[in-house]
This record gives structure tokens, sequence and C-alpha cells, in this order.
């Protein structure tokens, strides 16, 4: 029997929960789908209130949240514990859980066994999962197709990840846009037409030239989710801590900061320590009160230098 976080009921009137034909009843009618990434409960809460359509638990939760270099360290078990978190705290979103670096490469098996993992322990409702990088080989790219079509066959379904995929970074000479000359855009064309053919129900672009991503979209069926990919995908998605203004140091040139949260969050955190060492906080209004008869005999029971045993007091 699974121990997996269910989706919670949607509110008495409030929104449906998405789903994938959801999604793709909003491609078709040209309505822009909004996508973001949330690591835990209360993030997800946020989405859900701001009423967006997916939650990506994304893999970049091993920097914003868990303090890696990178997202390679991340490991499934700690994936699965945060996208079991997001699921408690998102009601209408379509959850999907990012397969980490290591989760899913080495065989079909593998990978079925962790989308799988993401379903049951976690409660997800679709994976995600990295194209291998453009400079990498045609089978590299073979083995990337295959791994998702033997998760969709398993009959999870299946988000693909195109263009600037951060997990092949390295292999990628870093996080570059990825379609700036004629080669690399017929690759990212072919990766995103690849994983549509594999059954994926949606495909992230990301870093990719806004005019490559407007030609590629006339030959994509699927929804596709830009990050640095142009006006002209069927959706965005953003990283939670960028978009909220908690991220520190350069962002990605397709990051804008909708808030300053940090700024706020650091000014009401200087106010609390101010508060409790001038004496300020607790004030009476945040503490308790007891029965003045009820205090005096604890006095008593306890005065200095009087022996007491509180298993005479226990009910």
């Amino acid at each position: 029997m699974s121990t997996a976080p269910r989706r919670p009921d949607a509110p008495p009137g409030g929104r449906k929960p998405v789903t994938i034909p959801h999604l793709a009843e909003l491609k078709s009618q040209g309505q822009p789908i909004v996508m973001v990434t949330a690591y835990d409960f209360p993030s997800a809460q946020v989405a859900e209130e701001a009423e967006v359509d997916v939650v990506l638990v994304g893999d970049t939760a091993a920097m914003t949240v868990l303090g890696y270099e990178s997202t390679v360290p991340v490991s499934m078990d700690e994936m699965v514990m945060l996208a079991s978190a997001v699921r408690r705290g998102a009601r209408t979103p379509l959850v999907v859980g990012d397969l980490p670096f290591g989760s899913y490469q080495a065989s079909s098996e593998l990978a079925v066994a962790s989308a799988v993992r993401y379903m049951k322990e976690a409660g997800c409702d679709a994976v995600k999962m990295e194209m291998a990088g453009v400079s990498g080989g045609v089978a590299d790219k073979r083995e990337s197709v295959a791994r998702a079509r033997a998760v969709v066959a398993a009959g999870i379904p299946v988000m693909g990840h195109v263009g600037l995929t951060p997990q092949s970074a390295s292999a990628l000479g870093g996080y570059r846009t990825q379609g700036r000359t004629m080669e690399q855009a017929v690759q990212v064309a072919d990766d995103a037409l690849a994983l549509q053919d594999a059954g994926c129900f949606a495909v992230v672009f990301e870093a990719v030239p806004a005019a490559v991503t407007e030609v590629i979209m006339e030959r994509m069926r699927i929804p596709v989710i830009g990050i640095g990919a142009g006006p002209a995908t069927d959706g965005q998605v953003l990283v939670f801590h960028d978009m909220l203004g908690l991220h520190e140091g350069r962002s990605p040139r397709f990051v804008k900061a909708f808030a300053e949260a940090k700024d706020v969050m650091v000014e009401g955190m200087r106010a609390y320590a101010d508060e409790v060492r001038d004496g300020r906080f607790p004030a009476e209004e945040h503490t308790y009160s007891i029965d003045p008869g009820e205090l005096e005999r604890f006095r008593e029971v306890i005065a200095p230098g009087k022996p007491w045993d509180a298993a005479d007091f226990m009910a």
C-alpha cells in the first residue's frame, strides 16, 4: 500500500486540479502556461495561492535550498523528500519531479525505477528528464530518448528538457546559450522533436535564442515551456528564488525578479533581533497567563529547599 502524499483536494469552489490534458488545451487555445519551481511546503503554498499551472520540484534545489555548488550532487532521496513536501502544499497545480543526475542515465530500468519513486513516494503527477546536451554524441542522445520512451511506456508522464541542460553543463562548456549556430539550432530542434516522438507531454526549452525557438515551435505539437527561450513558447518557468529576489549573486539574463523578498525577510529578522536584545520582545501581549491561585499553589510546591515529586501531581 502506497504511503505517497495524495494530491490534496481543491478547496470548495476553487480551481480544478490542473491535468496534462488541460495543458494541451491551454496550448490549443493560445493561453500561456505558468510554471514555477518549488522545493518545500511553504513555497508550494505560495504557488498554490498564486494559481500557477505547473510546479516543478527542480533539481535546482541542490543549490537554492541544500547549498550544493551545482545540481549534480543532489540525490534521489533528497529530491523525493522535497517533492513530498511540495505535494502536501500544492492542491491544484500539476506537480512534476525533476529526475536528478545519476537517477536515470545508466539504464532504462533505473530511469523507470526513479520515476516510480516520484509517483509512489512523493505523489507527483509527472517527472522531468534532461536530454543529453547539444555537444553530446548521437549515442548519448539516443540513450536519452530511450530513457524517456521507457518511462512513458511504464505509464508515467514525462516532461523533456532541451537546450541548456544543467546536468550536462560541464560538457557544454558551462552555462551557455545553446542554438546560436545553425548546427546547434538543428540539434536543439532534433532533440525537441525526438522527445515529442518519444511520448513526452511537454518540453522545456532553456537558454535558446528566441528566433530559433520561434522556428522550432512550428513543429511542436506538445506544450513547450520556455526559460530564456523567448515569448513564442506555450508557457514560461522561473526558479522560485530568482523570481522573488531570494537569489544571491549574478542572475542569468532571462531572470526577472518580481519582488525583493530577501530584503523584506532580512529587515524583519533584524527588527526581531533588535527587539530581543533591547528586551522589547516578548511583550505582555505575547505571553500566556495562569490563574493567580494556581500560581500561588505552584510556588508553594516548588519553593526553594522544599522536596517535591512531580509524580504526586500527575493524573
